[in-house]
C-alpha cells in the first residue's frame, strides 16, 4: 500500500477552488475588489495580518468537506504570505477574526444562515454582511460580534437606509455605507481607505502637481534672472549716458536734471565720481 506524501495528500485533498466563478455580477466583483486592495493596502506595513478574498478556509485536517470560503477576511497573528488556501492546522489554529460576505441572489441563503454558525464555530470575531442591490437585506450593511460564544448586533449608526456606517473593533475601521456605496475609513485620520488602483492616481496626481509647482517654480526664477539682467543691461547703458555727459563738461547737478535722477543716485551709478 503506497502512503502518500505530505504534497501529495494536500494535492489530492484540498483543492484551491471548484471551477465557480469568484462572483456572479460585476457590482459584486467590484466590491471584493475594493475590500482586497483598501485592506491590503491599510495592512501593508504589517507583517502578522493576512487578507485575502474568496479562497478556501480548511478547518479540519484530512476533511475535504470542512471548509468554506469568505468574500473577504482577515487573519491577525500570521504570516503576511500568499497562499492557495488557509488550513487552520498550519496556522497554529488561528482562525479569521474578521469576515465580511457580499450577498447575492445565490449567496444570500448561506450568508445568513450556514456560514454564521461555522464562522461561530471557528471563533471569528466580527461578521460583516453587505447587500450593494439592497434586495436581500435590510439595513443592506449589518454585521455580529462575538460575545460569550454567541453573536451580537454591531449597534450601526444610521442616517438612511443606504446610509450608515459600524466600527469593527478587529480591524479598528469604520465600515460606511454612502448612498449604497462600500467604504471603509480610518477614524483616526478620518480619510477613506484608497484602493492600490486609487493609490497610485493618487501619487501619480502629487508627482504631476509637485513637477507642476516645480516648474512655475523654475519659470519665475528664469524670470526674475531676465528682469535682472533687463535691469542690469539698463543700469549700465544709464551709466554709459552719465559718463559721457560728465566727460563733455556738465556738471553734476545738470546731469541730474537731464536724467531725472537725483543727484545721489547719479553718484551711485557712476561710483561716487564726478
Amino acid at each position: 500500500m503506497k502512503v502518500l506524501t505530505a504534497l501529495e495528500q494536500e494535492e489530492i485533498d484540498y483543492p484551491s477552488g471548484d471551477g465557480e466563478p469568484m462572483a456572479e455580477s460585476d457590482i459584486t466583483c467590484y466590491y471584493l475588489f475594493y475590500a482586497l486592495g483598501a485592506l491590503r493596502l491599510f495592512f501593508q506595513e504589517r507583517s502578522d495580518v493576512y487578507i485575502s478574498a474568496n479562497s478556501y478556509i480548511y478547518y479540519e485536517e484530512k476533511n475535504n468537506k470542512a471548509v468554506v470560503a469568505p468574500d473577504i477576511y482577515a487573519v491577525f497573528g500570521v504570516s503576511n504570505r500568499q497562499r492557495r488556501t488557509y488550513k487552520l492546522w498550519r496556522e497554529n489554529g488561528i482562525a479569521p477574526q474578521f469576515v465580511m460576505e457580499v450577498t447575492s441572489e445565490t449567496t444570500q441563503e448561506n450568508d445568513q444562515i450556514s456560514k454564521p454558525e461555522i464562522y461561530k464555530e471557528l471563533g471569528v470575531t466580527e461578521y460583516f454582511q453587505y447587500d450593494p442591490s439592497g434586495d436581500y437585506l435590510n439595513p443592506i450593511l449589518q454585521g455580529v460580534r462575538l460575545v460569550n460564544g454567541e453573536y451580537e448586533p454591531i449597534a450601526a449608526n444610521n442616517i438612511s437606509f443606504d446610509t450608515l456606517w459600524l466600527y469593527s473593533e478587529v480591524l479598528q475601521l469604520e465600515l460606511h455605507l454612502i448612498s449604497g456605496e462600500l467604504r471603509f475609513r480610518n477614524p483616526e485620520t478620518g480619510e477613506f481607505l484608497r484602493t492600490m488602483e486609487e493609490e497610485q492616481q493618487g501619487r501619480l496626481a502629487e508627482q504631476q502637481g509637485r513637477l507642476a509647482e516645480q516648474q512655475a517654480r523654475l519659470a519665475a526664477e528664469a524670470a526674475f534672472q531676465q528682469a535682472e539682467q533687463a535691469r542690469l543691461a539698463a543700469q549700465s547703458s544709464l551709466r554709459a549716458v552719465i559718463s559721457g555727459l560728465l566727460n563733455s563738461g556738465m556738471s553734476l547737478e545738470q546731469v541730474s536734471q537731464m536724467v531725472n535722477l537725483p543727484i545721489s543716485q547719479v553718484q551711485q551709478l557712476i561710483g561716487g565720481n564726478e
